[in-house]
């Protein structure tokens, strides 16, 4: 049951995804990180099999960063995008990875963009985007809500919007959420939106 969406602003990318780490009825923890720092400007979201969606992920913030390690200058948002869409179509007729991708950054020249990749290495720019069950009611809350000149306030207010929704109407809902934002001072967490807090067993 995840849930991965993202919207552009007015000067700014958010992306939020849930926390929970889930195979067949278990739960196996509540605090999974699913969205990347790529590098300074860039978030990776993904959302798939465990095993691919690491994997790869953690594959391309590598390939981003030995680019830039071995040219002086970083990728610009569309550039990683379009590695990154090149890599899903390469390994599409070899051993394909079952993720599907949002990718957010800033550019100082194009400003904040978001980067729709699926898993056939289908590669589209849009201004909210969303995968998984929860992406049934986060478009469509995005659809009613959204505005392209969103203050930050704005969109964090929406993303919250979409939150309560997906809790509200799905039926196995994630309890946590991750919220990150990138804009000209960085990519960074915003914040956390917790409903259910991890409990460490004690050892008996």
């Amino acid at each position: 049951m995840e849930c991965v969406f993202g919207l552009v602003g007015n000067g700014f990318a958010i992306v939020a995804a849930d926390t929970s780490a889930v195979h067949s009825i278990l739960v196996h923890k509540n605090n999974e990180d699913k969205i990347m720092v790529l590098d300074s400007h860039k978030l990776i979201a993904a959302s798939g099999e465990p095993g691919d969606r690491v994997q790869f992920t953690e594959y391309v913030q590598k390939n981003v960063s030995l680019y830039q390690f071995r040219n002086g200058i970083p990728l610009t948002t569309a550039a990683a995008a379009n590695f990154t869409r090149g890599e899903l179509a390469t390994a599409l007729r070899k051993n394909p990875y079952s993720v599907n991708i949002l990718m957010a950054g800033y550019d100082k020249e194009a400003g904040a963009s978001l980067y729709y990749i699926d898993y056939i290495a289908t590669l589209h720019k849009v201004d909210k985007g969303a995968f998984g069950y929860g992406s049934y009611f986060s478009l469509s809350t995005m659809d009613r809500h959204y505005r392209s000149d969103m203050t930050v306030e704005e969109a964090i207010e929406l993303v919250d919007k979409c939150i309560l929704e997906i809790r509200s109407r799905l039926v196995i809902a994630p309890p946590n959420f991750v919220i990150k934002i990138v804009d000209k001072d960085g990519a960074r967490v915003h914040a956390w939106r917790q409903s259910v807090q991890d409990v460490t067993t004690a050892s008996v």
